[in-house]
């Protein structure tokens, strides 16, 4: 029985999960930062690893807040930083 949706939030500096009920309630939030690197003055980037990482440790975290499993779901909504580029 699908009774979830998920809303992932990819932002500049933390990787977000937010579990909706069907009724559209929060079910539970997690977040997570992940490092910002500064090579150079004016510059940040950001390891696609760390990003997937923390990620993948939102998305888990809301379904375990809940005891839910992953086919429980029926939607899965994604949200990032435009400006990120994966080279």
């Amino acid at each position: 029985m699908t009774r979830y949706a998920m809303a992932l939030d990819q932002g500049t500096t933390s990787s977000r999960a937010i579990l909706f009920t069907r009724d559209g309630n929060i079910a539970a939030i997690d977040q997570y930062e992940f490092p910002q690197h500064f090579p150079r003055p004016g510059w940040v980037e950001h390891d696609p690893v760390e990003i997937w990482e923390s990620q993948l440790r939102a998305a888990r975290g809301v379904l375990g807040k809940v005891r839910a499993q992953a086919g429980e779901g029926a939607a899965i909504g994604i949200t990032n930083q435009r400006e990120t580029t994966v080279v």
